[in-house]
């Protein structure tokens, strides 16, 4: 067990000697934010004082007195109001090291209780090019699923595609009198989008057109022969763009349940919402309205006009007798709870899709109170990728930036990059370097703000090798490879069980680094935030850096260099691990 581990089991039980109802679950050890404080910190001592009128610093003095962490660390010291700091001793951080030299952990424990987690991410629209947008909720949405699935829970990944809808009447008309074939055969993408504009615009001209575009519709979802079969092969032809852009970005799913795989459901989720009384008709619509059990600023079912608050309800049938993403996204989370039986169920999407999911989860609860008190609905937004003009990033004409455009052009600018530097290659060689390096470019640079942030897309500081970006992380991994190809045979070949010395100040300080790594991902698991292991992994970077200026390793004598060699391997180790984590791969040399 991993030492944070053991000092918060220690302390729970020492909290609970002192204080026998004290919920403990609160009582967590995370790493100190000021190194020369201590390695570890727990303040959560202040708050159970707070709580029961008791003065902190007493209790914390109360619990020292109850715990024993004699073989783990040195003298435990309180500060401040009531802070427990814990600083470990040596040979234990040493111990934990050449456990994981000998491969017993990387730093990280599986969860001794894993959740079932299904996550929703990506989520592209049938006969519609893949866009820069894309980027967010697929990166973001694949770096959680990682993390998850290298703490040991049990994760589902479900894309829940766009092909079902009021656009294919449009594009039906499109299909029938307007397709190129040769357009299609050369990029049926194109052509859909294509066909769509032009009846788009059509339709936006003349209602007889629009009319004609909802008949087409109605014949589809009647089950019309001739439609059904032109909407599965726009499907088709979709997925094979999709396949295309995933095979590059390495994402995969374990389903692609789109839209209409719940149109059977429909009615009947209308029809059970009225029967309980928790939808209503209105002006020939059903719509979910305020029950008022929350407050008007926190209700989603109202909105504030001209000072007064009214309704604005989550509709669920249209007055045409259509449904639409809210009555979807009802059977949605109906089929996963009875399907897969899930712990939490979390939705990567936009944040401008905030007020939907806060009406989706609330009339679920209303809908499924007892279901819906087994499961954990998280929407998780995120913010726009802007350009320099900080608005909406576009291409030079105004258009949306394709998305497999953007990948050509990463790879591009880092083969240009990487030639310059590795001219001597071979041209396989470089390609794909330069795809490692584009594409891991783009992800971290997607990955590393605060998700819920904009942030401007910027080629430059991207692909640089210094600063926090995935260039100067691969550069580091890279030259970790080459340290060790550089050392004598019988060094990389020695006892992985041999000591590791952390005499100097940074070797202790990367040692110390890298003994967060699962705390780490335990918080990208919980807050649902990839930013903090894109921080964690530039920091090891950093402290590595420090470790190699001031710690000779290929001169040094053994056994120093022996130990110091393994350092550096349980870096690349955890670089390595974490960069996969987050979707990015690496290469030995840049």
């Amino acid at each position: 067990m991993l030492p944070h581990k053991q000092i918060q089991i220690r302390l729970q039980a020492a909290v609970l000697a002192v204080l026998p109802d004290a919920d403990v679950s609160v009582v967590l050890v995370r790493p100190c934010p000021e190194p020369k404080f201590g390695d570890y910190q727990s303040n959560a001592l202040m708050a159970l004082a707070k709580a029961r009128k008791l003065n902190p610093r007493q209790l914390a003095t109360d619990v020292l007195a109850k715990l024993d962490l004699a073989d783990t660390c040195e003298k435990v010291e309180i500060a401040g109001a009531g802070f427990l700091n814990f600083r470990l001793k040596t040979a234990v951080l040493a111990e934990n090291l050449a456990a994981a030299a000998r491969g017993e952990h990387l730093f990280f424990d599986r969860a001794a209780t894993p959740k079932t987690v299904v996550i929703d991410f990506s989520s592209p629209n049938v006969a519609k090019p893949m866009h820069v947008g894309h980027i967010r909720s697929t990166g973001i949405g694949d770096a959680l699923q990682r993390t998850l699935r290298l703490l040991g829970h049990n994760v589902i990944t479900d894309n829940h595609i766009g092909d079902w809808g009021t656009q294919f009447g449009k594009l039906l008309i499109g299909w029938k009198q307007a397709l190129d074939r040769v357009a299609l055969e050369r990029d049926a993408i194109a052509e859909l989008e294509r066909l769509y504009k032009v009846i788009n615009a059509e339709c936006d001209a003349n209602p007889a057109r629009l009319e004609e575009a909802k008949a087409e519709l109605v014949k589809l979802q009647a089950g019309d022969a001739e439609n059904i079969a032109i909407w599965k092969e726009m499907i088709r032809l979709s997925q094979v763009q999709f396949d295309t852009i995933y095979g590059r970005l390495g994402v995969k799913f374990d389903h692609t349940y789109g839209e209409s795989f719940y149109n059977p459901w429909l009615g009947a989720v209308v029809n059970d919402l009225l029967a309980r009384g928790i939808a209503r008709e209105s002006e020939g619509a059903v719509g979910v309205f305020s029950d008022s059990s929350l407050p008007p600023k926190e209700d989603p079912f109202l909105v504030n006009r001209d000072g007064e608050w009214v309704a604005d309800p989550a509709l669920v049938r249209k007055s045409d007798g259509g449904f639409n993403y809210m009555t979807t996204d009802l059977a949605t989370i109906d089929y996963r709870l009875k399907t897969w039986s899930p712990t939490e169920i979390v939705y990567v999407v936009d944040d401008r899709q905030s007020p939907h999911f806060k009406k989706l989860f609330l009339t679920f609860a209303r809908w499924q109170g007892d279901a819906v008190k087994q499961v954990k609905l998280v929407h998780v937004g995120f913010g726009k990728i802007l350009g320099d003009d900080g608005k909406p990033f576009k291409t030079r004409s105004g258009d949306t930036v394709k998305l497999g455009d953007l990948l050509d052009e990463a790879t591009e600018r880092a083969l240009k990059i990487a030639a310059e530097k590795n001219a001597a290659l071979p041209a396989g060689e470089l390609n794909n370097i330069a795809k490692v390096i584009g594409l891991g470019a783009v992800k971290y640079a997607d990955l590393l703000p605060n998700r819920q942030s904009d942030y401007i897309f910027s080629w430059d500081k991207m692909l640089a090798l210094q600063g926090n970006t995935a260039p100067y992380l691969q550069y580091a991994c890279a030259r970790i490879a080459s340290i060790r190809r550089k050392a004598p045979v019988a060094a990389t070949a020695s006892q992985p069980a041999a000591p590791i010395g952390l005499e100097a100040p940074e070797e202790a300080a990367l040692a110390k680094h890298l003994l967060n790594f699962g705390l780490t991902l335990e918080a990208v698991a919980e807050e649902y935030r990839p930013n903090y292991l894109c921080n964690y992994l530039y920091e090891l970077a950093g402290k590595f850096t420090s470790f190699y200026e001031n710690c000779p390793v290929l001169k040094a004598e053994e056994p120093t260099r022996s130990s110091r060699l393994a350092l550096c391997d349980l870096t690349a180790r955890v670089l390595k691990k974490g960069l996969e984590t987050l979707g990015i791969e690496t290469v030995e040399q840049m």
